[in-house]
Parts: C-alpha cells; structure tokens; sequence
C-alpha cells in the first residue's frame, strides 16, 4: 500500500477545488483497511474518507489522512420469485452499477440514473431523486468500523435512513467505512413516472411500451438538460436540500407566490429549493470563477479556478436570502470540509 504526502486532491473532487491533503492513499480490501488503521503511526492522525467525491466542498488543504475507496465488484447474492439481490462494492461508480441493473432487468433504481459518484455514497447520503430514495430498495450494507477493525453488516433499521441523511452522515460520522451495498431489486417493475417531468420525457421520446431502459433514459435526458457535466464545469449537484414545511408555512407562501412548487412530504410539504433560490435572483449568477448554475439554481459551480470557501461565502448569501424572502431555512446538502 502506497501512501503519497502532500498529495493533490483536484481530480478526486468533483468541484475541482485544488487543494492537498498531507496523506493519501487508496484502499480496495478491508486487511489495507486494517492495517492502516492498526498502524500506530496514523492512530493521532485525522482521516476523511473519500469515494466519488461528488458530494463534497473542499474549503482548505487537508492536514491528515485521505483513504480514497476503491472496493468494488457486483454480483447476485441470491433471489427469489419476486426480488434480486444485488452486491456492489463502495467504490463503483453509481450511474456505471444502474447500467448494470438495467442490464440485468433488475428493475428499482432506474429513476436514479445518472447521480454523480459512488456507490458508498448511496446510503451514507439516501440518494434520492423523481420520487424514488435509496431506502426503497435497500437490504444491506457492510461497514468496516474503524476503531475495531471488524466489519460489521446495517440493515435498513440501522442506518436510520432520512431525507438525504443517514447515521453515517451524523452519529456514526467518521467512524466507519462502507465496503459494500446490497440493494433489494424487482424482477417485475414498479414503474414510478410521475414526479417532475417523466412522463412528458417518454412521451417526447415517441416510448410506446415502457420499459426500466426507456425511464432511465428520459431522467437521464432530464437530469442532463439542466445540471452541468462535473467534467466541464465542477459542481456538486445539488447543493441544497428541499426544505420540508409545515402545511400552513406553504400555503401562506402560496397565498403571495401562487407558482411556487411543493410536494406532499406526509402532514408536510416539501418545497423545490431552485425555485426559492431563483426566485430572490440567483439564478445565472456569477462572480469570478464561481457563481449558481444558469440551468439550474439549485446548483453552484466553478467554473475553472474559484476557491472552496468562494464558494462557501456564496451559499451562505443565497441561504441568507431565502431565509428572508419566504423565512425558509435551507440547509446544504454537500459537506464541507
């Protein structure tokens, strides 16, 4: 195992921010795992855990240890008349693991084609997106605990998944890392097309007989029609989450702006961020080498050479400005380091 000092981290981000980290290595077996973090040399030293690196801001230099992951691997575990049950090691690439899947008719993340970043990343975070969560399809996951060296297995339960939230992003929060996902997929799908603008996709697409391929396809369409390609413009994705209001928060806010998009979220209605963020202007913004996507407001960019905390000042000004106009709290969705 190869451990590199003063490394850049600019390729392993996909916001492109150059910064260093003191330490890097990568790691695809859990005895690498072990045995760095048995080596009483690290035992001090601060270490961040790295996958796609697509969900993540980096404000500074690193002065510990990065351990980029790179477990991977995909294979059928087992199945049954209804479900598949499909293994894919952290470090795949999501979008390439929903290829597979479609592939295999293994139907359940089709509608979560073409996130940025790894498959680690998907339960650590809930991906979501048009109306389907990683939690829909989850069965289990491996996690090596990095104060044991044991690898340990979380069932749905134990992640205590949530609205982009999981334990690994709060009471477990660097104390493990996930080797491996198995998901729970159909073998007859359960077609969910109507959230966002699916179904106007498949009918632009002349799609006659619907199909995991076809739905795939037309989020991809969507999803590249307003978010930027990280490899031309570094981003993040979404920056923000949706905010989740009570009822009566959105109507009054709909009283005043009667275009204004929510969803049910239960007894509450979960509002479209972008759509609070372009409305107070933010939009196309840009300043420098940073600003918010012209396509979509809810995501931020560099567009060549901006600085992490530039862009940290910038989503505290469009918080700051939402928080007034409509007295809505965004949080972000992106961690910062």
């Amino acid at each position: 195992m190869i451990i590199s000092k003063n490394s850049s981290l600019k390729q392993f981000n996909t916001f492109g921010i150059d910064v260093n980290s003191a330490l890097f290595t990568e790691v695809s077996e859990v005895d690498e795992l072990r045995e760095i973090c048995s080596d009483k040399q690290f035992s001090n030293t601060k270490k961040l855990i790295l996958g796609g690196g697509s969900n993540i801001l980096f404000t500074r230099n690193f002065d510990g240890l990065v351990i980029k992951n790179n477990f991977k691997g995909i294979s059928v575990e087992r199945e049954n008349v209804e479900h598949v049950f499909v293994k894919a090691g952290a470090g795949e690439n999501w979008h390439n693991f929903v290829l597979h899947c479609i592939a295999g008719n293994y139907a359940g993340v089709e509608n979560l084609s073409l996130i940025p970043g790894n498959v680690g990343a998907g339960p650590m975070q809930n991906i979501g997106a048009y109306g389907v969560e990683l939690k829909d399809v989850f069965h289990e996951l491996e996690a090596f605990e990095i104060a044991s060296g044991e690898l340990l297995k979380f069932t749905a339960a134990d992640c205590n998944f949530g609205y982009r939230e999981s334990v690994f992003k709060n009471k477990q929060l660097e104390k493990f890392v996930i080797t491996s996902v198995t998901l729970r997929l159909n073998k007859t799908p359960k077609y969910n097309t109507t959230y966002g603008a699916i179904e106007q996709e498949l009918e632009k697409m002349g799609i006659k007989e619907l199909s995991i391929a076809a739905v795939s396809k037309a989020v991809c369409a969507i999803r590249s029609s307003k978010l930027p390609d990280p490899k031309e413009i570094g981003n993040a994705g979404s920056f923000f989450k949706n905010p989740v209001v009570p009822e009566e928060v959105y109507l009054k806010i709909k009283h005043e702006y009667p275009t204004v998009v929510g969803y049910p979220a239960g007894t509450d209605v979960k509002l479209a961020a972008g759509w609070l963020i372009e409305q107070c202007g933010w939009k196309g913004y840009r300043k420098d080498d940073f600003g918010v996507h012209k396509n979509q407001a809810l995501v931020l960019v560099n567009y060549g050479n901006a600085k992490g905390e530039d862009i940290l000042f910038l989503s505290q000004q469009v918080m700051d400005s939402v928080q007034k106009k409509f007295n809505v709290t965004l949080e972000r969705e992106v961690n910062i380091v």
